[in-house]
């Protein structure tokens, strides 16, 4: 009699270089090259715009060193929605499992496709996103316009997925290749920033550096703003640095396939935020340097870096920053797609999506939750509405970190006897004032700029029915007699 062939598993073959390379190439795509524009019209200076990002890095951080406790206790594949699993319900986590992926990982892996193709017009004009290659009608008049960069977005994406099917072997190569690569290049851009300093540029732009006024469309800054409107300004730019630093979670996603989870999942979280929020303020600080104010503000299409760049190097600077961003672009999205799957396969073991998500191929990877993953991030690529959907990710995004940092509380008290190798940094202080920023930003972020929050909430609510019906189907389907 044949002996039915063990069903696949997930390698151990990820490292604490891999799992650094990981946090750090997911969140590092083009957000950096470009929100510092968006920041500067909102608030109108120097000190509040590294303040900013110092403010968003020090959330990350703190975010990361308290996930740290729960990657320790749960090193399975899934992360975030397996401590949302323990800390609640199911029905919580599959909030956030419906919610991930209708909005935050495929909407992010979508508009960092099409960041790829926009700056690969720099170096091959027909890529570009202003050649429309056709359009649809649709709803009467109107008018869905297809463009060149929105195929090589999907083109890109579906490369990137086919490559992470033959294993994670193959994915952790492309992702530490290009993330060494684009962390280098960043140091090299900032290095070479201060080397080009100009003290009148520098003079200027810090001599009102804590004055908070916004930009009139005239190019000259206005009035002081009052203390309640200017924390809604800053909160309205940190939507730009929350989304540029988010992703950081993907490593808690791949647990399973790290050879020592326990250990080498919370410093990879550690390390690689560190990494990038050094990264970060010391280029906002080298765009200060090197262009004025106004300059940043009005960069072209909000290029800061490619202005920054034609400072730094002259007309071949365009350039340089082009091959930047297509390699931060191309490893980030590798570390999105590699990661995102892994969360959909938690939740089919669970009764919650697709059964056959839940399924590992030969190379021990969830072979269809990849290519489902692929086509929704490809028609949000060709909807067009990738950037709307950004606009929430971040209030989204941080809604469920907080809820995730109160499961630590949580899970103190409800789950005591659990080893954990790792605890909280400065439990319970430092977890305590990131649930207190990260709900002062959403309820900012409702008082000033609800067109953020709602859409988001109303993505969230319609996973609720979506629950139910799940729970049905598991319930039919336990109560259907077996057949032989």
């Amino acid at each position: 009699m044949n002996e039915s062939p063990a069903p696949a598993k997930m390698k151990h073959e990820l490292g604490l270089l891999d799992g650094t390379m990981l946090v750090a190439g997911s969140m590092i795509g083009s957000g950096i090259f470009i929100v510092s524009a968006d920041i500067i019209r909102r608030v109108g200076s120097s000190g509040w715009l590294i303040s900013t990002w110092v403010i968003t890095g020090f959330m990350t951080l703190t975010v990361a060193l308290s996930y740290g406790e729960l990657s320790a206790m749960f090193p399975k594949a899934g992360g975030q929605y397996i401590y949302l699993k323990e800390a609640y319900n199911k029905f919580v986590a599959f909030l956030y499992g419906w919610s991930f992926f209708a909005v935050i990982q495929t909407g992010t892996i979508a508009a960092v496709g099409v960041a790829f193709s926009k700056f690969m017009a720099y170096l091959y004009q027909p890529v570009s996103e202003t050649n429309i290659l056709f359009s649809i009608n649709y709803w009467g008049d109107k008018v869905l316009n297809i463009s060149a960069a929105q195929l090589v977005s999907i083109a890109l994406i579906f490369l990137l997925t086919f490559i992470n099917t033959k294993g994670v072997k193959s994915g952790k190569l492309i992702q530490t290749t290009f993330t060494l690569t684009k962390l280098l290049s960043l140091f090299g851009l900032i290095v070479f920033g201060f080397w080009a300093f100009k003290s009148e540029v520098w003079n200027a732009n810090w001599s009102n550096a804590w004055n908070i006024h916004s930009l009139n469309a005239d190019g000259s800054f206005g009035s002081n703003l009052t203390i309640d409107m200017a924390l809604g300004a800053i909160a309205i730019a940190m939507v730009g640095t929350i989304f540029s630093s988010d992703a950081w979670n993907n490593v808690t996603f791949i647990a399973g396939e790290m050879k020592n989870p326990k250990k080498d999942v919370a410093l990879s979280l550690f390390f690689g935020t560190l990494i990038v929020t050094v990264i970060y303020v010391s280029a906002n600080v080298m765009y200060t340097a090197v262009l004025p104010l106004h300059d940043i503000a009005t960069a072209e299409r909000d290029r800061v870096a490619v202005a920054a760049s034609q400072v730094i190097f002259g007309g071949i600077g365009t350039m340089i920053i082009a091959l930047m961003i297509m390699i931060s672009t191309f490893g980030c999205n590798n570390g999105l797609i590699l990661a995102g799957a892994r969360v959909y396969y938690s939740m089919a073991k669970d009764g919650l999506f697709f059964k056959r998500t839940g399924t590992l191929n030969k190379a021990g990877v969830p072979e269809f939750g990849l290519w489902i993953q692929a086509i929704v991030a490809s028609i949000l690529c060709l909807s067009g509405e990738y950037g709307n959907l950004l606009d929430m990710i971040s209030f989204v995004a941080v809604m469920f970190y907080v809820l995730t940092i109160i499961g630590i509380f949580i899970l103190r008290k409800k789950r005591p006897e659990i080893e954990r190798p790792y605890k909280a940094f400065a439990y319970p202080v430092l977890p305590a004032i990131y649930v207190i920023m990260g709900l002062a930003f959403c309820l900012l972020l409702i008082i000033y700029k609800p067109e953020y929050t709602w859409p988001g909430l109303i993505v969230v609510l319609i996973g609720i029915p979506l629950y139910f019906i799940s729970q049905r189907n598991v319930k039919n389907e336990e109560e259907t007699p077996a057949t032989i």
